[in-house]
This record gives structure tokens, sequence and C-alpha cells, in this order.
């Protein structure tokens, strides 16, 4: 049944412990979004007749590792929806990036990571007769690299470029767009590009220019948002985008509200700065880690679990998967690594935010009703046992009799839990507060019901 609403659960534990989850934290791509990016504007400043443009396509096409299936009719992007929503750019041009691909022989490769923020890809380039470096990645680190630009009246220097560039990513991340950087290199055959998994230093770029994609918000999520917040859940994103971008996220699914200002945001450099006596004061006031790292996720879940939380935590990457086990209950995404997956406690099939909310929903449900049936079962063993121990006292011939003991546990008992054990959730659960971990399941209201009807009777 909570297969049906897009939870597959791995560890049957896990049904019962989301619905005491105290804290979600959340990927933005896909769990929030949509995850169908496509490129809003590219901000090229190319030069057509001296073939930059042509530079630009190759660049796309030769340091990516997506694909376009264009079976059945459709184009379906294979791998990194953002790579591949710049396939689709390509051939929204009518560019064959494929054979761009194939004629451009890869001699070395830097996938991209989290930990970089850059991919970089070092080809034979057909188109220039030489051997190329490609990069593309987070704008503020290909920057970093870059020491002049392309521009319409030619290369100028990068510090004069690099002001007016970052306005205008402002003016991208304010409206919640994923922001990519390009930039290219001519390289000698015998050339050191990549130490240690990472750009040489002595690697100089020349930017060639940045791209905006868009990946609107999930109809369904900021409802779903607004029913954790009600349930007194803690709802924290935790995601590789800038800061402005995060934020507006956020602000659309009506988790960030004008109040909130610097200190319910973050950075993963500013996170993994501060120590843990100084973050435990933070944490309960964030809101957003921006920038964040693998191992940023982890150390928030830890930190969280130290003040007594319970935490869900999503995750699709295979770099996910110590935060995913780190966590009370894991999530991983129906389009996840299989290490994410393995690592995860219930797997999300549609990736979506709202999907989650269903999954504490049946989790409350889950935990009243056996607390429904305890109040049932106990009141009727406390009613027999006064029963047959004031028989016992007034020495008379025991009240109830072995087989009506037997008939009452098996007839009564077993239809009992059977009919309590699935009436289907109810959504008045999600009003009240997460239980703490130590709460014991018989209550005090309980506990005084089940005595006191259990004398009555």
């Amino acid at each position: 049944r909570m297969l049906a609403n897009n939870n597959l659960v791995r560890k049957m534990h896990a049904c019962e412990t989301i619905g005491a989850a105290s804290v979600i934290c959340t990927d933005k791509t896909g769990t929030l979004t949509q995850n169908q990016m496509r490129v809003h504007e590219a901000a090229f400043d190319y030069i057509p007749e001296s073939g930059v443009e042509d530079i630009i396509f190759e660049s796309i096409a030769a340091n990516s590792t997506a694909h376009l299936d264009k079976a059945a009719g459709s184009v379906k992007v294979l791998g990194n929806p953002t790579e591949g929503a710049l396939l689709l750019w390509l051939a929204d041009r009518g560019v064959d990036y494929a054979a761009l691909r194939r004629h451009a022989e890869v001699i070395e490769q830097l996938t991209f990571s989290t930990e970089r923020k850059y991919m970089a890809t070092v080809v034979q380039s057909p188109l220039l007769n030489h051997r190329v470096l490609y990069v593309k990645g987070a704008p503020e680190y290909v920057m970093n690299f870059c020491s002049d630009r392309v521009t319409s009246s030619g290369n100028v220097p990068m510090a004069d470029s690099r002001p007016m560039l970052e306005e205008k990513l402002l003016q991208y991340q304010n409206q919640a767009m994923r922001t990519l950087g390009f930039a290219y290199a001519l390289v000698e055959p015998d050339e050191v590009c990549f130490i240690a998994g990472h750009l040489a230093p002595h690697i100089k770029l020349t930017f060639l220019g940045i791209t905006a994609i868009a990946d609107p918000v999930r109809k369904e999520v900021p409802a779903a948002v607004s029913d954790c917040l009600n349930a007194g859940i803690k709802v924290k994103i935790v995601t590789g985008d800038t800061p402005a971008t995060a934020r507006e996220i956020a602000r659309q699914i009506s988790l960030w509200t004008p109040e909130d200002g610097d200190r319910n945001i973050i950075t993963g450099s500013e996170f993994a700065a501060l120590d843990d006596k100084t973050l435990l004061e933070r944490i309960p006031d964030l809101k957003v880690i921006a920038r964040a790292r693998p191992m940023d996720k982890e150390r928030l879940v830890r930190l969280l679990q130290s003040q007594d939380e319970v935490v869900a935590v999503t995750g699709d990457g295979t770099n996910d998967a110590p935060a995913l086990n780190a966590a009370q209950v894991g999530l991983s995404m129906g389009d996840g690594t299989s290490v994410a997956k393995e690592a995860s406690d219930i797997t999300i099939i549609d990736n979506s935010f709202g999907s989650i909310t269903k999954a504490v929903l049946w989790g409350r449900s889950l935990y009243r009703n056996i607390q429904k049936f305890i109040l049932f079962q106990m009141t009727i063993n406390v009613a027999a046992c006064l029963i047959v121990l004031i028989g016992a006292f007034l020495g008379t011939e025991s009240p109830l009799t072995v087989t009506q003991m037997l008939w009452v546990n098996l007839i009564m008992d077993t239809f009992a839990a059977l009919a309590l054990a699935s009436l289907p959730p109810d959504e008045r659960v999600m009003r009240d507060k997460p239980r703490h971990l130590n709460d014991n399941i018989v209550t005090r209201p309980m506990a005084g019901g089940i005595i006191g009807t259990g004398i009555a009777f």
C-alpha cells in the first residue's frame, strides 16, 4: 500500500521510523524541482566568423557524459539532466552532438564531482587541429582558472570581465536558475593537464561564456512542505547550487520567509570551516545549505542526531551513501545510483518531496494503529485477569474457563488485530508534533484508559 504512494520500503523498520522524523534534509534537483532542465539563456559573446561558435558547440558535445535517446518518437535525456539540457540546446540549433563527439577523440577526462564543481576533458579537436582542454562547471570556480575571456572585440583580461559576469550570474541565480561556465585552452601533446584529480595549477583557460538552466518547482511540493512544517517537522535544503538559487527555490516552496536572513543560510565552505560547537548553535536556524559537498550532508546528519533529532535524508548519488547510512531513515531516489539505493531504507520512486510527506503520514498512522491494537488488547486482558483474580480470591469456581479464554484470544484478538492494523492513514496525524524517540509506546492516557476501562468491564 505504501508502494502505491511511490514509497518502496527496503527495510521494514523504516515504515514506523519515518513517522517519528523531526528533520528532513532534502536535495533540490528532482526532489523539489521537476528535474526537466532546459537552457533558459546562453550568454556566449562569440564571434561567428572566427569559429568561436563551433568551439562552444564542440565544448558542450565533447565535454559531457550525457546522451539523447531519440527512440519512440520523443527525445529523452540519458545521464545527467544538466548536461542533457545542454545537448537539447544544441539539438534546437540543428547541431548533431553525436557527430561532434565522435570526431573529437577524448584523450583524458575528469568527470564532474561535487568536490571539484567542474568537469574537464582533453580532446584532439579536428576543428582547431590541436589538442584542446574543455572545462565546464560552477562559473565562480571556472573563472578562477581563466586569464582572459572571449568577447566580440577579441580576448580581454578576465579581471575586467568578471564584475559584469558576476552581476549577470546573480540575476540568473535570483530566478532560481542553475548556471554553468565554459572555458577552453589549447594544450601541447606532452602537457600535463590534471594533477591528483584537479586541473594543473599552470593551466590558464579562456572563458567562453555562461548558460542559465531553469528547473521549475514541482506543483505538489509547496503544499507538501507546508504539511511538514505544520506537523512540526523541520525541512532543510542541502544542495550544490549557489546561495541565490537555493534561497529562491526555498522561497518558492514557502520554506524561506521575508523574516529569514543570513543566519538561515550557509555555504558548504562556511559550514566546513565552523567547529561543531558553533554549528550546533546555528543548525536550528539553518534552512538552506548551498554549494554543499557530500561530507557536509553526513556531518549535518550527525550534528542533528546529537541534538536528539530523528533525521530523514534524501540522496541519489554514490557520494550520498554515508549520509543515507548515518540517518535514521535514508531516502534514495528512484533514478539514483544502486549504491545510494543499497544504503537507503526507503526508495522514493517518483523522486518527489510530496511522496516523502506521504511516507511520514503512513509512518505516523502505522504507529497510531499499533497503539490502538495495544489499547484494545491490554484492556481485554486486564478485564479478564481481574475477573479470574476476583473469582480466585472469593474462592469460587473460575468465572472464565480455559476454553473461554482461548476463544477470546483466538477469535476476538486475531480479527481485531487485522482490523486495527488495516486502518487507512488518517490525515489528522499530520497535525501532531513528532514523537520523541524515548517515548513509551503506551502513553499515560493509554495506561489510564486500559486500567479504567478494564476495571469497568
